[in-house]
């Protein structure tokens, strides 16, 4: 293609600009977002790929290559007929949070621009997003891979384990959460907010989806092995890279899942304290040949405590991640703050007045505990555990309020 003096649009303050091929289309309703790194020898086929591709879909699209190369790149791709957005800040994640204000088409599709995925199968992700679809999830498991173009340790253990993993948090259904081909509406991923810099960003991307209840739909990809001559951005890097991105990955599962490891096990460690802290109360009890005493009811707190705080950083984690704003109103509503505020001075109340017949006899006997264990001890350790529940129950109300009054899509009902 004869190219004339391309357009160029500028950020001053973030270093990105953006070069227009001499034909370019105007309203495009899909835009092809690819970073890029040094990608001189595959450029040209790939864009040529994604022409064809949207030709066989019926769709008007744009081609927009984020690039970071320092060979021919951008330069291939501009004569190839895409719109290339110079981004000096490398990383994956970033690319497409620097991409975001260019991107002028409803639908975006991601992936790479190595040649791996066969953007001339478009149609299937355009379909989807007709279909009403806001996140498209390309699936190499319901497509094809070529031999060769997976390693083993990935297609047999990495890849199928942290699917797994991230089903059994999420209660999701994906098949290959690492694909790099997929797609979401403009609306959604601004919605989104993406963070991640690197390669994280792909399992932040499925995992907002889900906190975000976004439509989504999986569509077979064809996954192909890497030109001659061209190493891929792992092997670049050394042989630790794979097990570095496996694990920013694992990590970014964790920490937007952390609900998953603080809801149900807090339900269940509360569950077990109070039954065994509660009944003894009253003294010892025997079932059949265990006794429940004093040692068994400070374990009951020790649960209890645990319990009580993993509920508590349940909800705050519940309202920080919630996009559809039911999660919050639920915990606004539990934790009703002057509600929430007497339940929690009624319990401290309590728990002193729980507590005071053992400090009695402590400052009767002469500042010391009797050897021989009295009713008012098991009501004292009752009582501490009252007080204890008072100020965990107050501490995660202010922050439940407090998540919710920071985040973007606070609602605006009573919260007291």
């Amino acid at each position: 293609m004869t190219l004339i003096a391309p357009d160029r649009t500028g950020d001053a303050n973030n270093e990105l600009w953006l070069e227009v091929p001499a034909i370019d289309v105007a309203d495009p309703q899909v835009s092809i977002v690819i970073p890029a790194l040094n990608e001189e020898l595959t450029i040209t086929d790939f864009v040529d790929w994604c022409h064809e591709g949207l030709r066989n879909a019926g769709v008007v699209g744009e081609i927009l290559i984020v690039d970071s190369s320092t060979d021919r790149t951008a330069e291939l791709a501009i004569e190839a007929g895409a719109r290339v957005l110079h981004a000096p800040k490398r990383g994956l994640g970033r690319a497409y949070i620097d991409a975001l204000p260019f991107v002028r088409g409803a639908w975006i599709v991601m992936g790479d621009a190595d040649c791996t995925y066969d953007f001339r199968q478009l149609g299937t992700f355009v379909e989807a997003f007709r279909a009403g679809n806001e996140f498209v999830m390309g699936s190499r498991w319901k497509g094809t891979i070529e031999p060769g173009s997976m390693p083993p340790h990935h297609r047999y253990f990495g890849t199928p384990v942290t699917t797994w993993i991230l089903n059994r948090l999420y209660a999701a259904k994906f098949s290959d959460i690492h694909c790099g081909m997929r797609g979401i509406t403009k609306d959604a991923l601004t919605r989104m907010g993406l963070q991640s810099q690197s390669w994280e960003y792909a399992s932040e991307m499925v995992l907002k989806s889900v906190h975000m209840r976004l439509r989504t739909a999986e569509v077979p990809v064809s996954f192909l092995k890497d030109r001659d001559g061209r190493l891929s951005h792992h092997k670049r890097e050394g042989w630790f890279s794979p097990f570095k991105a496996a694990w920013i990955n694992l990590r970014a599962m964790f920490v937007y899942g952390v609900d998953f490891f603080t809801f149900v096990p807090g339900v269940l460690m509360l569950y077990i304290g109070l039954m065994l802290t509660l009944p003894v109360t009253v003294g010892k009890i025997k079932l059949g040949s265990i006794t429940l005493s004093l040692y068994w009811q400070l374990l009951g707190v020790t649960f209890g405590t645990l319990g009580l705080v993993s509920l508590g950083a349940a909800a705050v984690a519940k309202v920080l991640f919630d996009y559809t704003g039911v999660q919050r109103r639920r915990w606004l509503s539990i934790l009703r703050y002057t509600r929430t505020v007497w339940i929690c001075a009624l319990l401290f109340v309590d728990g002193v007045a729980c507590a005071l017949p053992l400090v009695r006899t402590y400052i009767q006997n002469g500042y010391t505990l009797p050897s021989k264990l009295e009713r008012n001890s098991y009501l004292a350790v009752t009582g501490l555990f009252c007080i204890i529940a008072s100020v965990i129950i107050f501490i995660f109300t202010l922050l439940v309020h407090a998540a919710a009054l920071a985040s973007r899509y606070a609602p605006l009902d009573d919260r007291s």
